[in-house]
């Protein structure tokens, strides 16, 4: 029975690329609007949104959710037009904005509402063995006009592109021994694939603009994550043997040829760049399911071959390489009206610089210039490799599929590196100074996301209260309180602003359809 499962999948290989490139062609013509969940699968289903997510809340999957996805989104009946949109309002208000020489460049849209952008969804039942997840996202402040005197004139525009898209083969073998689902999947991003909300692509769910006063908010604290991010290609074959044990192999490349459409909208310097196919991605799990309660405990990892300039990768000593290892659990209650989740995820990332990296800032010091306290010793050089540690816990609650609120911790370490200061001591002032008054030249540093220490130390908490007036509507409020950041408690970046000035209150709404 393995041999006959494993041709299967081989045969079916051809007719998921194909697929892929058809799922592009038809989501390319559907106007974008934001989304962040699926209402058409509801429809595909029959079922409520409670059935597929843990108390009707996007994206956190239950038992039944996840074996929807495990099964290439093909169960249920396939709809005629397989089409989601979902927008979103939003709304930051950070607690200091006093410490910046430019706060309408620091904090862009400060306590004033936002329409975020918006995503269209489509996918759902292709055949009984084939499925889709295509997500088309507008950022409508992906960037800002150049007016005719160079500089940004305040005007934004927004902009369309390619978002998690998952496109899949899936079947399932039941007998008196043994339940098995085994599938590829085709892909942008690891881990968008896992059916767990510990994974770095699923664990943040409420996204804010592209906006320098939402840059404290939740979804900017630090996740466990994989160095690729997304945009790039992969094909995954996965396995899920009686409930108990998942596995799963990818491999990524750079988003280009035939699989261009996974990074479409995406312009060829923010594409990344990955040497061949030699970028493997895996995932382990074992769960248990007893009554109301659902167990997972898993390991996750990623090494990615990174070309240093995503223009030009001719120089082989232009490549560095980044090795992702994780573990994370996922606790879920389910039982009507009482729905509790507890996640936990830690990942450890090295970076091993490029030759020339390495030698290009060799006997530099600070690559910009700075030195130590005394305005005259010169810094230590950067660093050949780094490493940081991320944790995050959360722990949430939601009453009768519409009342909710979270309580979330992050924790970010890391080595401390010259490279990565942005603030330091100016050797023609002997100072640290974010203007130049006298016009020497001297060094500017960065205030409000300047890091004067090198170090990424990063922690706090994040508190949020949520309600949903009806199915496919929510309304939320999120307080993120740090007590670090960028390396130190106060004055990270040199110039007086303290990590608790960064504090922002944050309010959404978004709705579905």
């Amino acid at each position: 029975m393995a041999v006959l499962v494993i041709k299967k999948i081989q045969h079916r290989l051809l007719a998921v690329a194909t697929l892929a490139s058809g799922a592009f062609a038809i989501s390319a013509t559907l106007v974008p609007l934001d989304a962040q969940a699926l209402p058409l699968f509801a429809r595909q289903t029959g079922q409520n949104c409670v059935s597929c997510h843990a108390g009707g809340q996007f994206p956190e999957l239950t038992p039944y959710g996840r074996m929807f996805k495990l099964t290439g989104y093909t169960i249920g009946q396939r709809v005629a037009v397989p089409i989601s949109a979902m927008g979103q309002i939003t709304y930051a208000k950070v607690r200091d904005t006093s410490k910046s020489d430019d706060p309408q460049a620091d904090f862009q849209k400060n306590g004033s509402p936002v329409f975020s952008g918006g995503s269209l969804f489509f996918g759902g039942k292709v055949t009984d063995n084939i499925g889709a997840f295509v997500q088309w996202t507008y950022d409508n402040y992906a960037g800002q006009r150049v007016g005719d005197s160079g500089n940004n004139d305040g005007t934004f525009q927004g902009k369309p592109s390619a978002d998690n898209i998952d496109l899949r083969y899936a079947d399932r073998f039941i007998d008196a021994n043994r339940d098995l689902v085994v599938g590829v999947s085709v892909n942008n991003n690891p881990s968008v694939s896992d059916p767990w909300n510990t994974a770095a692509a699923w664990m943040q769910y409420v996204p804010a603009a592209s906006v320098t006063s939402h840059r404290f908010a939740d979804a900017n604290t630090p996740f466990p994550g994989n160095s690729t991010g997304g945009n790039v290609a992969g094909i995954n074959a996965y396995a899920y043997l009686n409930k108990m044990v998942y596995a799963e192999l990818g491999f990524y490349q750079t988003a280009n040829k035939g699989f261009s459409f996974m990074s479409g909208g995406v312009n060829d310097a923010g594409t990344t760049k990955l040497k061949g196919a030699n970028n493997p991605y895996w995932r382990l799990a074992l769960t248990h399911e007893w009554g109301a309660h659902n167990l997972m405990v898993g390991a996750t990892g990623m090494v990615a071959h990174i070309y240093d300039d995503n223009v030009d990768t001719s120089d082989p000593n232009s490549i560095h390489r980044v090795e992702n290892a994780g573990i994370d659990a996922q606790y879920q209650y389910i039982l009507d009206p009482h729905t509790i989740t507890a996640q936990v995820a830690y990942m450890r990332q090295k970076t091993n610089y490029s030759a020339n990296t390495i030698a290009a800032n060799a006997g530099i010091g600070s690559p910009l210039g700075f030195v130590a306290s005394d305005g005259v010793t010169p810094l230590a050089d950067a660093n050949d490799s780094d490493t940081t540690n991320t944790f995050r816990a959360k722990l949430s609650y939601v009453y009768q599929a519409k009342y909710g609120g979270s309580l979330a911790y992050f924790n970010l370490t890391g080595t401390t590196n010259t490279e990565s200061q942005s603030s330091g001591y100016d050797p023609v002032t002997g100072t640290i100074a974010s203007t130049d008054p006298l016009g020497l030249g001297s060094i500017l540093s960065t205030r409000v996301g300047g890091n004067l220490s090198g170090n990424p130390a990063t922690r706090g908490f994040t508190y949020e209260a949520f309600w949903m007036p009806v199915q496919y509507v929510r309304v939320g409020a999120q307080y993120t309180a740090y007590n670090k950041f960028n390396g130190a408690s106060d004055n990270y970046d040199g110039l007086g602003r303290n990590a608790r000035d960064n504090n922002t209150l944050f309010f959404y709404v978004w709705g579905a359809y």
